[in-house]
């Protein structure tokens, strides 16, 4: 019976030995799997961090210039100023920034006048005319002014000079002053700020442009230049000249700028899409370049 006992003593002493023995080596797998895991997540850590540190997570540039805002429209309350008009607001983004627009403008006073935008140096000013014209925003109002700069001043369907867009936007082409010089004309050699023909936008506050507009009829230099150059004049010119000769009464505010008749009428305005700028051209109407001497 002894030997029995003792054989079975030593039965349950080897399977004892057995369950440690598996109970060892499972603690060992399990820390082999942890150890392993470790590891492998250190070194993702460590990739990710070179990765992230090259650059690797930052966004696509061409995403990032496809999302950059070209324009920036600051709202304007139309229930402070009863003189704008609410016709949407322009894209911000996905705008043209090179090229060329054909802007014409038929009046009841001559032959249509053709301007050509240049969406490079004033892509806001040209993307704010062609959302007004696609809203026929500027058809059967009046040119309002001639100014004592020698312009025609048009786009303000409300006729005071107070009105516009639900939209603002800021100065972009603004010329740089002139060469100080002892007369009021330009330096010799030098073109005027504002040569005849020139397209260029006008706020009712310096800065904050909207639809109004200049078309110079002479020639115009300023030490202190405030109006964003938009285009120029390529035919038409006379249209804008006639206007410009046309008599002015005071508008009521002390400013003898008001056509006299009150009655130039802009019957439509249309803008092309951008085209690729052209080659330069010289122009019969106007020019860049024009003669530094007013008329």
């Amino acid at each position: 019976m002894a030997s029995s006992r003792d054989r079975q003593r030593k039965l349950a002493r080897a399977k004892l030995d057995r369950q440690m023995a598996r109970r060892a080596a499972r603690h060992r797998r399990r820390r082999q799997i942890q150890a392993g895991v470790g590891v492998a997540v250190v070194l993702v850590l460590i990739v990710a961090g070179t990765a992230w540190a090259l650059g690797a997570f930052d966004r696509d540039p061409a995403e990032d210039v496809a999302a950059e805002e070209t324009c920036l429209w600051t709202p304007q309350d139309a229930s402070a100023n009863n003189n704008l008009k609410d016709v949407g607001t322009p894209a911000t983004t996905g705008l043209p920034t090179d090229g060329v627009r054909t802007m014409t403008i038929v009046t009841n006073q001559g032959a249509p006048v053709t301007a050509e935008l240049d969406v490079a140096a004033a892509p806001c000013a040209v993307a704010s005319i062609s959302h007004l014209s696609s809203r026929s925003f500027y058809d059967n109002t009046k040119c309002h002014e001639i100014t004592a700069e020698g312009a025609v001043r048009c786009g303000d369907p409300s006729g005071t000079g107070l009105g516009g867009p639900t939209y603002s936007f800021y100065d972009e082409n603004v010329p740089d002053a002139p060469s100080p010089s002892p007369s009021a004309s330009p330096a010799p050699g030098e073109p005027a700020t504002y040569p005849k023909g020139t397209v260029a936008m006008i706020g009712s506050t310096p800065g904050a442009n909207g639809s109004q507009f200049l078309v110079f009829f002479k020639d115009f230099t300023t030490a202190n230049p405030t109006y964003s150059i938009v285009g120029r004049v390529t035919s038409g010119l006379e249209t804008i000249e006639k206007i410009g000769a046309l008599p002015t009464v005071d508008n009521g505010s002390g400013a003898k700028v008001k056509p006299k008749d009150d009655d130039v009428v802009i019957q439509s305005l249309t803008v092309t899409e951008a085209a690729p700028s052209p080659a330069a051209t010289p122009s019969t109407d106007a020019s860049p370049t024009a003669s530094p001497s007013a008329g």
